[in-house]
């Protein structure tokens, strides 16, 4: 993760300084634009996810079980006071961990994961996002996509020069501006590739942290994960498109709605034997290219990842 942080700088830091040493220091102007802009989005950001996924904070006495349990995780994860419990009411389990200086953490569940997964599972599904907070995920992921986005605003500003450029003397220059425009879309879509692995890393490490927080253990996080996934396979289009239509905050869900793994009948809290069939199964290519445009890991591949977990922490019982 770290070396992948240093090649997005090194190749951002790159562009935009031949940049403008080929152009000149206007585009200077952009840097703060970009960093304003994604800053501004950062602060107000979790007002608009409040909106878009109808989130609203949990009602003391409300649910005194959740209350309690993110109490118990967040003194285990080393918090000085727990984030403030939202609930998200749309009928999709999933869950998700954002926040800004202006609002603290947060952590949100929807209604549909209260309603399908068992206590232990939701404790399962907290703790990976207390392991999101715990490890700043929301603001290095937020100062990564300052990174494609800088170069982005830098590539669209030469390709429309290019553009438009109109008298004769600038049209030669204004071939090289278009192609150096061209380059940079090139070089912001290798960048945004470089993050979705960066963000499938960070998913692991928020497994690894819910695993080892939680009552439950590994297995109650990959049974957790399987039941998000059959339910995700299994909903209606429109229901599905509840959570999945905010493309921009998909990485902050536990689980890509977009992404299944097969629908199958629930069984409880799925038990080893049950979780090492659902493993086992083949990632087809198609599955492996969509892993590669995706924010999160395939399904398929984090249940082997816990098991393994359970059976380094007790030794396969």
């Amino acid at each position: 993760m770290i070396a992948t942080m240093m090649i997005v700088i090194a190749i951002t830091t790159g562009f935009v300084a031949l940049m403008l040493f080929m152009i000149g220091v206007d585009l200077l102007m952009l840097l703060p634009i970009v960093i304003g802009l994604n800053l501004f989005q950062w602060l107000i950001g979790p007002y608009i996810i409040d909106a878009a996924y109808r989130v609203r904070p949990l009602n003391q006495g409300e649910l005194p079980w959740l209350e309690e349990s993110v109490r118990m995780l967040s003194q285990k994860s080393g918090f000085k006071n727990p984030p403030k419990i939202m609930v998200s009411e749309i009928p999709l389990p999933n869950a998700f961990a954002y926040g800004s200086p202006l609002t603290g953490p947060r952590v949100a569940v929807t209604r549909g994961l209260l309603n399908s997964l068992s206590v232990s599972e939701v404790e399962a599904v907290l703790g990976h996002e207390l392991g999101h907070l715990k490890h700043r995920d929301v603001q290095i992921m937020m100062f990564l996509s300052v990174l494609p986005a800088l170069v982005y605003w830098v590539a669209m500003s030469l390709y429309y020069s290019g553009v438009y450029s109109g008298s004769r003397r600038d049209r030669g220059n204004g071939g090289i501006l278009l192609l150096i425009g061209m380059l940079g879309m090139m070089i912001y879509y290798v960048l945004t590739l470089l993050i979705m692995g960066f963000s499938r890393s960070r998913e692991y490490y928020a497994d690894y942290h819910g695993s080892t927080v939680s009552p439950g253990g590994p297995l109650s996080l990959a049974s957790a994960l399987v039941k998000i996934s059959d339910m995700n396979a299994r909903a209606p289009r429109n229901v599905k498109a509840s959570m999945s239509g905010y493309s921009s905050f998909r990485a902050l869900l536990i689980a890509d709605p977009e992404s299944t793994a097969g629908a199958r009948a629930f069984r409880g809290i799925y038990d080893v034997r049950a979780l090492e069939e659902f493993a086992s199964r083949e990632i087809s290519a198609a599955e492996s290219l969509v892993e590669v445009l995706s924010t999160h890991p395939n399904v398929v591949k984090r249940v082997r990842s816990l098991l393994e977990l359970h059976k380094q922490l007790y030794g396969g019982a």
